[in-house]
């Protein structure tokens, strides 16, 4: 009889170990799933980030070769390179997407003045920068895309049960800074004409 219970004890702290292991165990799965989610949504805001400069180092040439055409626009420029500022000087996703909208909307002034010069519409190198924006608008969209589908993705795993119990326990935050359009910026500034 005395055995019989000692075989029972025995059973019983090899399942409360065991059933232990397996809530460690899950716990430190989720645990390293959501540090790797928070880093692939950093990574890729950074592939963001990379695009969004090179935009911002073609504006200066844009609109050097817009101002030997069209002098008279200084309140045009003048918003265009404010808005570059801006968005240099963004430190966060967020700050980053509000300069991102006012540089899309003073690129578009930018571009609209162009129009109503043909001269500068035929200029070579103003074809050519406005084929490198065109394709760096798109590179944007596409990192943008990718920048959104990381945050989804942890927001979504983040929330599933079990996770949701490991996440609060680890102090893991839905990640709310999807890059969205501005208003009235569902596209990318035309640059074709």
């Amino acid at each position: 009889m005395m055995r019989r219970g000692l075989w029972i004890a025995v059973a019983v702290a090899v399942v409360i170990c065991g059933a232990g292991l397996l809530v460690v165990g899950s716990y430190v799965s989720a645990h390293n799933q959501m540090v790797a989610k928070q880093q692939a949504i950093r990574n890729q805001w950074s592939d963001v980030n990379v695009v969004l400069q090179r935009r911002a180092d073609l504006i200066p040439n844009l609109v050097a070769t817009v101002k030997g055409y069209a002098t008279h626009e200084e309140k045009v420029f003048a918003d265009v390179d404010q808005a570059r500022e801006a968005l240099l000087a963004a430190h966060d996703p967020k700050s980053a997407m509000q300069a991102n909208g006012q540089l899309d909307g003073a690129l578009g002034r930018l571009l609209m003045v162009a129009e109503a010069y043909p001269n500068l519409k035929a200029n070579e190198n103003f074809l050519e920068l406005q084929d490198q924006l065109e394709g760096t608008e798109n590179r944007i969209a596409v990192e943008r895309h990718r920048y959104n589908d990381d945050v989804r993705d942890y927001n979504t795993y983040i929330q599933q049960i079990p996770n949701n119990f490991w996440a609060h326990l680890g102090g893991f935050q839905p990640d709310n800074d999807y890059f969205t359009a501005t208003q009235g910026a569902q596209q990318a500034p035309t640059v074709k004409f």
